[in-house]
């Protein structure tokens, strides 16, 4: 007869060889497209927060920067597990639901914009005035100088700072299992946690930390591919 410990490790290996291999694409799945939305919302919203300063390369009204700067600090300042409940009616108009794998996407992609926003920022920040300068003299417009000198040179920077944002987001798919978010983080939280199985929980945060280094040794081997610093 099973020992209750004995029990636990039965009941950790069936759940890893029958539920974790969904729930590892669950994750994944969800981590990239929240993290695709948030980079179509965030890179244009970072390159509006650099362009658009008073000293910019296309100045735009102070007191709508200052709009802009209170909404994406105030979006950032909240508490990933609150901002879930706080978005529920917005989960629940785009996607009819607000518990899910699928419905998970949207409040991670709100919480992660702002971040994105401002990684963007200071990645651009990064570039050197020179370059700016001489493509102002070479009679490039603010969109050329944004789209073919800016981001290109700051493209290892953004890719790093890209790689954070997926882990980040990565450990806010754990949180969202919280309150029915599917993926690893409901393993960890419904059955190791609630269940008092800690080998199960243990299995999960493993996974986690693979999944994390793995996603960030490419991150990292690709800004190293693309900075040019490195091929002269």
């Amino acid at each position: 007869m099973f020992t209750i410990n004995e029990k636990k490790l039965a009941e950790a290996w069936e759940i890893l060889r029958d539920e974790v291999p969904l729930a590892l694409w669950d994750t994944l799945y969800v981590t990239f497209a929240a993290t695709f939305l948030a980079i179509l919302i965030g890179l244009p919203l970072g390159m509006l927060l650099v362009a658009g300063e008073k000293n910019g390369i296309r100045p735009i009204p102070s007191g709508l920067m200052k709009v802009i700067n209170v909404v994406i600090n105030l979006l950032r300042s909240i508490p990933f597990i609150i901002l879930i409940v706080l978005v529920i009616p917005l989960t629940r108009l785009l996607v009819g639901t607000s518990v899910g794998t699928v419905a998970s996407i949207v409040p991670l992609t709100v919480a992660a914009f702002p971040f994105i926003a401002r990684l963007v920022e200071g990645s651009l920040r990064e570039v050197n005035p020179n370059i700016i300068e001489a493509a102002q003299s070479m009679g490039f417009s603010p969109l050329q100088i944004m789209t073919r000198v800016m981001l290109p040179e700051s493209v290892p920077s953004l890719i790093n700072n890209f790689t954070l944002a997926i882990t980040t987001i990565m450990g806010y798919t754990a949180m969202s299992g919280a309150i029915g978010g599917g993926g690893l983080g409901k393993i960890a939280i419904m059955i190791g946690y609630n269940r008092y199985n800690y080998p199960v929980l243990l299995m999960t945060v493993i996974l986690l930390i693979v999944l994390v280094q793995v996603i960030q040794s490419v991150g990292t081997w690709l800004a190293i591919k693309n900075d040019r610093r490195l091929k002269k």
